[in-house]
């Protein structure tokens, strides 16, 4: 039996996402990992910000559609992976303070594609404010056959 045997979908996912160099250098990690929804935090890094404290929105993209297409993986079976064909962002408000927390949710899940979807919310303390919604494609891929 090979480790990822033994491993949940939803562990195999966190894994297979934490492997990327972009979830690594955004600095993302995981909050909750459940069948079909996924929540992850990712620091707001002036790296990424085009003013002070406010981040770009390609990094707000990021997060949201790790965490969309992580939900859609939770649900895969053992050898398949899946990947973004499709992803459509929309910022509701500045994505300013200590991080960004993104909720991934499967809409709908079939054999070759699952919908997806996430919000975004700019946290700061305890307050947390929506700054962006996304609704995504992911494409399913049987791995043994590729």
């Amino acid at each position: 039996m090979n480790t990822s045997d033994s491993l949940s979908a939803a562990e195999l996912v966190k894994q297979h996402v934490l492997a990327m160099p972009m979830a690594r250098t955004l600095g993302l990690s995981f909050t909750r990992l459940a069948p079909g929804e996924v929540e992850i935090e990712v620091p707001i890094s002036e790296a990424f910000c085009f003013r002070p404290g406010q981040l770009q929105a390609t990094a707000v993209f990021a997060a949201a559609d790790f965490a969309a297409v992580a939900a859609a993986g939770t649900l895969l079976k053992p050898g398949w992976a899946n990947a973004t064909v499709d992803a459509t962002l929309k910022i509701v408000a500045p994505a300013r303070g200590r991080c960004l927390r993104a909720r991934g949710r499967v809409v709908h899940a079939a054999s070759l594609l699952t919908v997806c979807a996430a919000e975004v919310y700019a946290v700061d303390g305890e307050q947390e404010t929506l700054c962006a919604t996304l609704l995504g494609t992911a494409r399913n891929l049987n791995l043994a056959a590729a």
